[in-house]
């Protein structure tokens, strides 16, 4: 199987969850020829609130986020709530779950070994949380996963850390997990990461861990 690689820059969340469903269709409307989307993004100041979030977990108020020009999004997908801004990279892989592949569990612990694969590659020890999905450096995460599943085709995904302004993170309990905390590859390396190179590492992660032909760059 191929894999489409899509880099549309920064977007607001309502265009890439647009995309993200034109992939999904795509893929539904050609059952015969199996094919794989990567879209790589960053995007504008955003919560999205998976089917679990609890109102607790929002510590400001709407107008509060309305006065600040931070969105918000009730989506379709498993978790709670987090943020997704600028020097965040953000992962949607839609991939159809083939064969020994249908298994969301398995599936899970691939996105988060693209994630520990990509960090190794700095030096940065993440490690997966029995309790929490998502990868950890110590006791804070770097890493946020959450899916969603139409007919065996993923879509959502992850949020890396990468130069993320972690002070936005103070307004949510992140994931709803309380006592833990939020780090970013800045941080822990002590400088920025070039995120067209954390893209190229992503991509080469995903073709090693799903074992895909090619890894086609979109000409959209």
């Amino acid at each position: 199987m191929n894999c489409t690689v899509i880099q549309p820059g920064r977007l607001r969340y309502e265009p890439a969850y647009q995309l993200q469903m034109q992939c999904v269709n795509s893929i539904k409307n050609n059952p015969h020829a199996p094919k794989a989307y990567l879209i790589l993004l960053e995007h504008e100041p955003v919560l999205t609130l998976g089917r679990r979030t609890a109102d607790s977990e929002l510590l400001v108020s709407r107008e509060w986020l309305q006065e600040r020009g931070i969105e918000m999004h009730e989506i379709d997908r498993g978790g709670k709530i987090t943020y997704h801004g600028p020097g965040q990279i953000v992962g949607y892989p839609i991939i159809p779950l083939l064969g020994e592949r249908r298994d969301v569990y398995k599936y899970l612990r691939s996105l988060e070994q693209i994630i520990i694969t990509v960090l190794a590659g700095y030096g940065i020890s993440g490690t997966r949380n029995p309790e929490y999905t998502g990868v950890w450096v110590g006791d804070s995460k770097v890493a946020a996963i959450g899916i969603g599943l139409t007919r065996w085709i993923t879509f959502h995904g992850f949020a890396l850390n990468v130069n993320t302004d972690l002070d936005a993170f103070s307004i949510i309990t992140p994931c709803g997990i309380s006592g833990k905390g939020v780090t970013s590859m800045q941080k822990l390396l002590g400088r920025e990461i070039p995120p067209a190179e954390i893209h190229g590492k992503l991509v080469e992660a995903f073709r090693d861990e799903f074992g895909f032909q090619e890894m086609r760059e979109s000409a959209d």
